[in-house]
């Protein structure tokens, strides 16, 4: 059986409020994932996943543009720079998602988005390019909320679907656990054949995000 790609791309806020502890758990926990998300790929043998990583910031640029097989995938820590240009982030990923350069028969893509602040560009514009493609429209989506001043209204619109919520993020276990799930079981979502109506998926999601429990970490963002 030929496999069908399932691109999988991690957009991630590396504005300067994500300075210090929250970026060094950032690149710790999504380090820790990539084993992980190998193990979901083996589990499901019809689909191959891609990796991709985008960080923005002042701009939005491509930390690893080119779609790598996650049995390749390794790592590269994401630095801190300036804004939280979310809008030029969706920009740049809306143009992958277009038919070309996606191929007409892969899998749902995901997009998970981390951010722990406000956009600071027009990120509506950015969802709305994302939206009016036909794999941003059906991308499995997740969004990550990483400390009390990351804006919920945002990454909830981001989602798309009112029966989602992003995922809190309120200390380091938390974000561990967060990106944990969003690397696997948002990729085996995505993993399942698109469905012949598009309304049967939009109504019935087809995975859904855990309750992280507080924990007792002394670290709280």
């Amino acid at each position: 059986m030929a496999n069908r790609p399932v691109h999988f791309i991690w957009l991630l806020d590396c504005s300067y409020s994500m300075q210090g502890e929250k970026i060094g758990q950032l690149n710790y926990a999504i380090r820790e994932a990539v084993p992980e998300m190998r193990a979901v790929a083996q589990d499901n043998p019809a689909a191959q996943l891609l990796l991709r990583t985008m960080t923005f910031s002042t701009t939005a640029r491509w930390h690893h543009q080119d779609p790598v097989p996650v049995e390749q995938f390794t790592w590269q820590d994401v630095q801190v720079d300036g804004m939280t240009n979310l809008g030029e982030a969706l920009q740049l990923a809306a143009r992958e998602l277009d038919t070309p350069p996606m191929p007409q028969r892969a899998l749902k893509p995901v997009l998970a988005l981390v951010s722990d602040g406000v956009p600071t560009d027009d990120w509506k514009a950015g969802l709305r390019a994302v939206d009016a493609t036909p794999w941003g429209r059906k991308a499995v989506r997740v969004a990550i909320a990483i400390g009390a001043d990351a804006d919920r209204t945002v990454l909830q619109e981001f989602l798309g679907n009112p029966e989602l919520q992003p995922l809190d993020a309120n200390s380091p276990k938390q974000l561990a656990a967060a990106i944990r799930w969003a690397s696997t079981a948002a990729v085996k979502a995505a993993s399942q054949p698109v469905a012949g109506s598009a309304d049967v998926t939009m109504k019935q999601p087809p995975y859904a995000p855990p309750v992280l429990d507080d924990d007792d970490d002394d670290d709280v963002w």
